[in-house]
């Protein structure tokens, strides 16, 4: 229904209309901007995709400076929508034993990540200021 129709409707029903819209919205799992750099990252970095290298690839290729502790909260979610998996290597001495997180896209990571790609591509093609258009 386009949003001129919603103007005929009862305001009981426009108003349940608009929460039906909004409780459809939170059932989705968008990704956030940090959440889709860190996804890309991590499949960018693959085998050695663990907090540092990830956050140094986001900074490489993006000009941004962002912290390990974002990066990490983003891998948490990522992780827990099941997007990355992840996995303890050894410990190690330089590490005062401690081990390091390697992370790694799953399949539905890698499937979302070429999803959202697709969709920023088409929602940017021809766009005026981009693509050496004027503004």
């Amino acid at each position: 229904m386009c949003n001129e129709g919603l103007f005929f409707l009862p305001a009981r029903l426009r108003d349940y209309y608009y929460f039906a819209i909004v409780e459809d919205m939170r059932k989705r799992d968008y990704l956030g901007q940090l959440e889709l750099m860190v996804l890309f990252a991590v499949m960018r970095v693959n085998v050695n995709a663990y907090g540092v290298p990830i956050s140094e690839e986001i900074s490489r290729q993006s000009g941004r400076d962002v912290s390990i502790a974002s990066v990490y909260a983003a891998l948490e979610r990522l992780e827990s929508k099941g997007l990355i998996t992840s996995l303890r290597g050894e410990p190690t001495a330089e590490r005062g034993g401690k081990a390091r997180t390697y992370f790694k896209a799953t399949a539905a990571g890698v499937k979302e990540a070429r999803e959202a790609h697709g969709t920023l591509m088409r929602l940017s093609r021809g766009l005026p200021g981009l693509e050496g258009l004027p503004a």
